[in-house]
């Protein structure tokens, strides 16, 4: 219903954001990026939004990205995760970390976040590893595993590429060339397919 909202910042307190619209003000519940990038009290704001409507209450919340939205309206579709809890895996980590650790199955830092627990984190990984978008897998792929060589993360991706060509799906893929890339240092991309199809088989 509300893509966004623009105005003046009112209130900042919690996880809580008020904006001034035309002396209307609206309250959002905000992930901490939300928080964390709103400028001061008076200054000009834009939220990305979501309402949640429910027979009891009316909830909206915001967002500091469409991309943040996005995983909000991924995790919020997974069973047995309302908007809360969604809310919480999004304020636990960066989107990148967070995009990462379900592309890579990494439920030890998805259980990070408030209210999750290891069930929880496996079923989001479940769930969300091969829904993700092309542009999410890509926010994921950008700092995997986030090698100290720039030059090391083109030979990630082409290795992951190389194993997407191979049938293999893109949490598959990316979780095998990480793996390798972190047992083996810096490799060539050939190297990293091998290392990871190898470890693939062991598993």
């Amino acid at each position: 219903m509300y893509a966004f909202i623009e105005g003046l910042v009112a209130e900042k307190s919690g996880n809580e954001l008020v904006v001034n619209v035309q002396g209307v003000g609206y309250q959002l519940i905000c992930t901490q990026a939300a928080l964390s990038q709103a400028p001061p009290k008076g200054e000009f704001v834009r939220v990305y939004t979501w309402l949640s409507v429910r027979e009891d209450a009316m909830e909206l919340f915001g967002f500091s990205s469409r991309e943040e939205r996005g995983m909000f309206l991924s995790l919020n579709a997974v069973s047995g995760i309302g908007p809360r809890t969604a809310l919480n895996v999004l304020s636990s980590m960066p989107l990148k970390e967070l995009t990462l650790a379900i592309l890579t199955e990494d439920v030890q830092t998805l259980s990070r976040a408030p209210g999750v627990g290891r069930k929880t984190a496996q079923r989001i990984a479940l769930e969300l590893k091969d829904r993700l978008s092309k542009d999410e897998w890509a926010v994921g792929v950008a700092d995997l595993p986030n090698p100290a060589v720039t030059g090391q993360r083109g030979v990630v991706a082409e290795a992951i590429q190389a194993l997407l060509a191979l049938g293999y799906s893109q949490s598959e893929a990316a979780s095998a060339v990480s793996r390798a890339h972190q047992a083996g240092g810096e490799q060539q991309a050939d190297e990293l397919v091998r290392l990871a199809l190898r470890g693939m088989m062991k598993g």
